[in-house]
């Protein structure tokens, strides 16, 4: 079912389908490794299996907008629209990239291939994202070569752009997050340039329906439609 957890499976018949009979996240795993579970657990196995983990440098970047000048609202993740942003590299002998954001209240995320690699191709993946999604306000990334125009971007966008720290992930939790799960489906060392982007946009589908439990085992399409109601009503 989408490769959820069985802690989100748990808390989602708990909390969110409550006409179905609750069941705890152990017996669920038990079930997984019993005789009866096994084909489950050789999909878990090799969707869940993690590889070495490999350093990207990082670029220092003139006229940023740090994170410390970041709002306490966008901290505090009031509000949508603001995210999160991040590249999934290919291998050493792959092309292309991967472009995501998540939005950091219900984490809605977005998926952009980029083929070939280049500011430009990163610009119009942006602009893109943007039509998909017109709530962003402010996007958080590291600080990447791709971004040297981040100025004009903020302009073209209509949208603030702050940077972390260097060799600071933990500044921007969500995306990261975000990255270990798409990881599943994308394995590090993949050539991203032989994956379609009718696969990628299945992908950007699968991680929005997952059952989250900072979301109160909502998923990221029903709490962006939940705050857009809200929103709207306000």
């Amino acid at each position: 079912m989408d490769d959820q957890s069985p802690e989100g499976l748990a808390g989602r018949l708990k909390w969110v389908e409550r006409k179905i009979v609750s069941v705890f996240a152990f017996a669920i795993r038990r079930f997984i490794k019993s005789p009866y579970g096994r084909r489950i657990e050789a999909h878990r196995v090799k969707v869940f299996k993690k590889k070495r983990r490999r350093r990207v440098p990082k670029t220092i970047l003139a006229d940023k907008r740090m994170i410390d000048k970041r709002p306490s609202k966008i901290s505090k993740r009031w509000g949508l629209g603001h995210m999160e942003g991040d590249f999934v590299l290919s291998g050493k002998s792959g092309k292309g990239m991967l472009l995501t954001l998540t939005d950091r209240k219900t984490r809605r995320s977005l998926l952009e291939k980029i083929l070939p690699v280049s500011v430009r191709n990163v610009e119009r993946a942006l602009v893109r994202m943007k039509q998909r999604y017109p709530q962003m306000q402010s996007i958080t990334f590291d600080n990447d070569l791709l971004l040297l125009e981040h100025r004009g971007l903020e302009r073209k966008l209509g949208v603030r752009i702050y940077f972390c720290h260097p060799r600071s992930p933990w500044e921007k939790p969500s995306i990261e997050n975000l990255n270990k799960v798409l990881r599943r489906y994308i394995p590090k060392g993949s050539d991203i340039s032989r994956y379609s982007r009718r696969i990628i946009r299945s992908i950007e589908e699968k991680v929005n329906r997952r059952f989250m439990e900072c979301l109160g085992f909502l998923s990221p399409n029903e709490a962006c439609e939940r705050e857009i109601k809200q929103k709207t009503r306000r």
